[in-house]
């Protein structure tokens, strides 16, 4: 079973596809989607779509594990993110993609054994869960991957590949 990993963002949106064989993670392929900061943000977001597209059609995920917004910080880009957010789901759903929403608290949780990990921690737990190419740099990219390790990790869907 293959699971589209994405963390969302207007400007970086990290993937990542994460396939399951008999507990057996492997890393299929990650990255991330840059789109252009100086471009209007309609034509930003239907950058991401379509680069969306390309990548379920390229790998034909079987379900999809996306960060779930809960609380930001930074007010000035919730509005974007969310929209951002809006057009994978759109994407995600036009596909028929089964999709899975956690909040970085359970993503945390799931991977590192308590939800309020740093980065680092995200990261090194991950690495012990997936091999993962040392070129992997970004962090929307890692937390992509962790979002798929989380939904293999979660007992809902070892429940449904049984």
């Amino acid at each position: 079973m293959l699971i589209f990993g994405i963390d969302p963002g207007i400007g970086i949106t990290g993937y990542s596809f994460v396939d399951v064989k008999d507990d057996e993670l492997t890393l299929f392929a990650s990255g991330s989607i840059q789109t252009d900061k100086n471009a209007p943000h309609p034509k930003r977001l239907l950058e991401l779509k379509s680069d969306l597209e390309f990548l379920i059609k390229k790998y034909k995920p079987d379900c999809a594990s996306i960060e779930q917004l809960f609380f930001f910080k930074n007010q000035k880009t919730i509005i974007p993110v969310a929209q951002a957010r809006g057009v994978i789901l759109l994407a995600l759903e036009e596909n028929k993609i089964p999709m899975y929403e956690y909040t970085p608290l359970v993503v945390k949780q799931t991977i590192t054994g308590h939800g309020r990990a740093d980065k680092s921690e995200v990261k090194m737990m991950v690495k012990n869960c997936i091999e993962i190419n040392e070129k992997v740099k970004l962090d929307d990219t890692i937390d992509a991957i962790a979002l798929a390790v989380c939904h293999a990790q979660n007992p809902r869907f070892k429940e449904e590949i049984k």
